[in-house]
């Protein structure tokens, strides 16, 4: 039993060797846990790359980990619209992108009492990713949206884009399309759900301001987009998508993950 989990262990460890990924457990010994500023101070003294792992473990009676989206959910241990729930125990979350990755507990005392986590990822240069498959490939039944319909996007009424966006199904690989003047207007996709409500455009994760922009919806989960300019976004110009999965699109196994890990 021992010499087949040594064995099990050695090929897992080869596996992650040849992209030279890392898996770090949160906290150390402390594991996921409520303790002041002991997550801070962890991640500080650590560099995270694309393809690294974080291993979250506590009493899943307890606890759980919320990955939740900007930098004011995790400020204010808001976790009414995650990215992501895990309830295990023994959560194991792999970086696919760069960029700031936030994590939480769903138990607001806790995540009060310092139990929140937030890591820099960034890419290394020496893990070669592969350019990315046409997306009409990928999507060959994808479907393109002209935001607000006739009315494009521009002031019109504070609940227009709030309706326009309920009577529609969006899966990955749907395509928004904003329409409006570029003198006027512009278009940011920003993180979460306070962003949203307070019409926050200081972190974006995307600028677009070409007057005629396609937005390709890559991931399932809730996006939010609103205009910057002033008083655009409070008097209603801002845009909240549910997406859905892709039937159509073939989910990698974790076996497959790695395997493709190493032929990169």
């Amino acid at each position: 039993m021992i010499f087949g989990f040594v064995i099990l262990m050695t090929t897992f460890t080869f596996l992650l060797g040849s992209c030279s990924a890392t898996i770090y457990k949160v906290g150390d010994s402390d594991g996921w846990t409520a303790k002041d500023d002991v997550y801070n101070s962890w991640a500080e003294r650590k560099e995270f790359h694309v393809g690294d792992s974080l291993v979250f473990e506590y009493d899943r009676n307890f606890n759980d980990v919320t990955q939740v989206s900007g930098a004011l959910e995790y400020q204010f241990c808001d976790s009414f619209s995650p990215k992501a729930v895990y309830n295990t125990g023994h959560d194991v979350v792999t970086f696919t992108e760069p960029g700031f990755h936030y994590f939480i507990t769903s138990n607001h005392a806790h995540c009060e009492l310092g139990q929140r986590l937030d890591v820099l990822v960034v890419h290394d240069p020496s893990r070669p990713i592969p350019p990315p498959p046409t997306p009409s490939n990928i999507f060959p039944f994808a479907k393109t949206y002209k935001v607000g319909g006739s009315k494009g996007w521009r002031v019109y009424d504070s609940d227009f884009y709030h309706k326009w966006s309920e009577e529609k199904q969006f899966h990955v690989g749907d395509k928004l399309l904003f329409e409006y003047s570029n003198e006027a207007n512009d278009v940011l996709e920003i993180n979460g759900h306070l962003e949203f409500k307070s019409c926050d455009p200081t972190s974006p994760v995307a600028v677009h301001k070409t007057g005629h922009d396609l937005v390709i919806l890559t991931e399932p989960g809730v996006h939010y987009f609103i205009s910057s300019k002033i008083g655009h976004c409070v008097a209603g110009l801002k845009l909240r998508v549910v997406v859905a999965p892709t039937p159509n699109v073939p989910k990698l196994s974790s076996t497959d993950r790695l395997t493709r890990c190493r032929q990169n």
